[in-house]
């Protein structure tokens, strides 16, 4: 009965000596991941679109007659590029994440 009592605290001492090596052989650390974000509009159509509008509205506020023609379309002009332009640099941006990685 010595022997098998022996032979079981033995056993069981083995496992307890092995079980915490083979867990320090897992390696866990942290990564930094840059990604884009997912770009729904390629062309930058609604940047556009909504520039030009406002760049129009604000254009026909200025001079009168010719003069109020002329700065609407100047004014949808340029805020049809000021919004594509606008558009393009929130989609063009990244984000930073953290990513846990273990071998």
């Amino acid at each position: 009965m010595n022997n098998v009592r022996t032979l079981l605290v033995a056993a069981l001492l083995a496992g307890a000596v092995v079980a915490p090596s083979a867990q320090a052989a897992t390696h866990c650390y942290d990564k930094v991941v840059y990604r884009k974000h997912a770009v729904q509009d390629p062309h930058r159509v609604t940047g556009t679109a909504i520039g030009a509008a406002l760049g129009g509205l604000i254009g026909h506020q200025v001079g009168g007659g010719k003069g109020r023609d002329l700065a609407t379309v100047g004014g949808a002009v340029a805020g049809g590029v000021a919004g594509h332009k606008i558009q393009r640099h929130r989609q063009d941006r990244t984000y930073r994440e953290i990513v846990r990685v273990c071998n």
